[in-house]
């Protein structure tokens, strides 16, 4: 008989495996960057050597085949990370759209009411608005599956949902500390903003168990805040519908270059929003419990 290894005993087990011999949830984590990590090496490899840029159509298409292999390799329908596409699925998206909306129409409604901005109509034809329709579609595929998909499920499963939304809130604000019109006071309130919008983001999926609400809220605050109201998006410039005239504003009220998700009004509105939604109590049993497996 052959000697037992290490790997066989019962207390090495125990860290691996949980009590249905299936391989714990923390695990799946350094799988799940493996993995992504295999995907886009030749990717970036061949946009250094052509001196480009990954397209993010390119990059939300292989989060999701990486989703999708480790949901097979769990034996796991995808829908346990989007929700079930059904009706539901879309009167949630739609949902997330109207709120995504509402996060940038009010402190646009507060900078016109005290006097720091007035409006003017740009001159603009379908020919930027659809690129950057599709760009935004993109930017909310590709950030919601990385950051409120299979990462966010398998942190719920092993911390609880509050670790899990700290730890991924921490990830979404290092990804966006880089970007673009971030300086002086604005610093602090972007760090924020974009902080809270993470948990709100979060909440969204645990409030729903899908995916839905999340892609909705984040594509539609965007496609306001920089299509329509012509705002910076992440301190990424966007031509748009409209323009904002602000004169003697200073930054921390509408977000200087980066947006106004970098604002005192912004700032106010995704708190509200998040105290919202954390308040919120669906019905028919849609609030998602994930059980820890230990």
């Amino acid at each position: 008989m052959g000697r037992a290894t290490p790997l066989d005993t019962p207390a090495m087990k125990e860290i691996f495996l949980n009590a249905g011999n299936k391989v714990r949830s923390i695990w799946w984590i350094p799988i799940f960057f493996v993995l992504l990590l295999l995907f886009l090496l030749p990717v970036l490899f061949v946009a250094r050597t052509k001196s480009v840029d990954v397209p993010v159509s390119l990059q939300a298409i292989i989060i999701i085949l990486v989703t999708l292999l480790c949901q097979l390799l769990r034996r796991e329908s995808i829908t346990v990370i989007t929700g079930r596409l059904d009706a539901h699925w879309l009167r949630q998206l739609v949902a997330g759209l109207l709120v995504g909306a509402v996060l940038m129409v009010v402190p646009s409604i507060i900078l016109t009411l005290s006097g720091f901005a007035r409006w003017q109509v740009n001159e603009m034809s379908l020919s930027p608005v659809l690129p950057a329709l599709a760009g935004f579609v993109w930017v909310a595929i590709a950030e919601e599956f990385l950051f409120r998909g299979f990462l966010f499920q398998r942190l719920i499963e092993s911390l609880g949902q509050w670790p899990a939304q700290l730890l991924i809130a921490g990830m979404f604000l290092l990804t966006h500390m880089n970007n673009p019109g971030i300086f002086g006071a604005t610093k602090v309130l972007a760090f924020l903003n974009i902080f809270i919008a993470s948990m709100m983001f979060g909440l969204a999926f645990i409030k729903t168990g899908g995916l839905a609400m999340p892609l909705g809220l984040h594509f539609m605050a965007n496609f306001v805040q920089g299509t329509v109201l012509g705002f910076g998006v992440s301190g990424e410039q966007e031509p748009g519908l409209f323009k904002a005239i602000s004169e003697n504003c200073p930054d921390w009220l509408n977000g200087g270059g980066f947006g106004l998700e970098a604002s005192l009004p912004g700032l106010f509105t995704v708190t509200v929003i998040t105290i919202l939604l954390y308040r919120w109590k669906p019905s028919e049993g849609q609030f998602r419990r994930a059980i820890p497996d230990g």
